[in-house]
């Protein structure tokens, strides 16, 4: 299904607001199947460990026992990983993730022994994320077999790239999940086989993603061609305006819903960006 990385709420001083949080988990919730919590949009690694887990546990305690929660523990200091997933795990977490090991470029030796203490940390699946910009280096095939050995069951993959969805398809085995990390491939990776869809634009614009992913569900693939080229003109233009991480708070206040602020060093959008984002919404037909 969909998954939003959920973007974390702060205040105007950078403090957690969990009021905030409580007020995008409910615009949210209809239109999603879980939450992938405290990765890139969730900004993890602005984090602190015990923020980490105080958000873990507010979410939880917040959406429907029908959503999944998968928790993003990737971060420069392994026993901090280590100690949220298996917290995630203890607070009713769904699933683990995390990027490799990351600001040095280590070798595939040292990942999968990474790797293979998580997945002996706790009993739900451990997920390994594909971001190679933010991390330094891809998860090559080569790799990726050696993790499904130790017991990794699944990718979160955001290379935004189909032959290297296709071919991580075609190189693991039928048990192993291929999870495409943008709602810019949702039709064409359904096609292939996917069929969890981590998609940014969720978090402010779940009711488009959704209607794309039933309509793929349902077989109606001239609908989904359309929504496909809709989503993806609206998410150009987007990135194009602004960093689209700040920009997702001030889309989601354009709505009426207060979603509090990025952390810093994101900056909250100035008041002519807010404008311009308003009108695109409008002749998209959003607002």
């Amino acid at each position: 299904g969909i998954i939003p990385p959920l973007i974390t709420a702060f205040n105007s001083k950078g403090k957690l607001d969990l009021n905030a949080l409580e007020n995008i988990i409910n615009f949210t919730e209809k239109y999603v199947h879980g939450y992938f919590l405290c990765g890139t949009y969730g900004q993890g690694p602005l984090m602190s460990l015990e923020e980490k887990k105080m958000l873990v546990e507010k979410t939880l305690s917040l959406i429907h026992s029908s959503k999944k929660v998968i928790v993003h523990v990737g971060c420069t200091v392994p026993f901090n990983a280590f100690e949220l997933a298996k917290f995630s795990e203890d607070v009713g977490a769904h699933a683990i993730a995390s990027v490799p090991p990351f600001y040095y470029r280590h070798t595939d030796e040292a990942v999968v022994k990474y790797f293979e203490e998580l997945v002996s940390t706790v009993d739900i699946p451990v997920y390994v994320y594909n971001n190679p910009p933010r991390v330094g280096y891809p998860v090559t095939v080569s790799l990726l077999k050696k993790l499904e050995n130790v017991g990794v069951r699944g990718i979160k993959d955001s290379s935004f790239d189909l032959i290297t969805f296709t071919t991580y398809k075609l190189y693991t085995t039928d048990k192993f999940d291929v999870v495409v990390g943008t709602e810019a491939l949702i039709l064409p990776s359904y096609v292939l086989g996917a069929r969890a869809f981590i998609a940014g634009m969720s978090n402010y614009l779940p009711e488009i993603v959704y209607d794309l992913y039933r309509s793929c569900e349902e077989g109606d693939f001239k609908k989904a061609l359309n929504l496909q080229y809709k989503i993806n003109r609206i998410r150009d233009a987007l990135h194009n305006l602004y960093p689209t991480i700040p920009l997702s708070y001030a889309v989601l206040k354009i709505r009426g819903i207060e979603a509090g602020y990025p952390r810093k060093p994101f900056i909250y959008p100035s008041k002519p960006i807010v404008e311009k984002t308003r009108n695109l919404l409008k002749k998209e037909g959003i607002l």
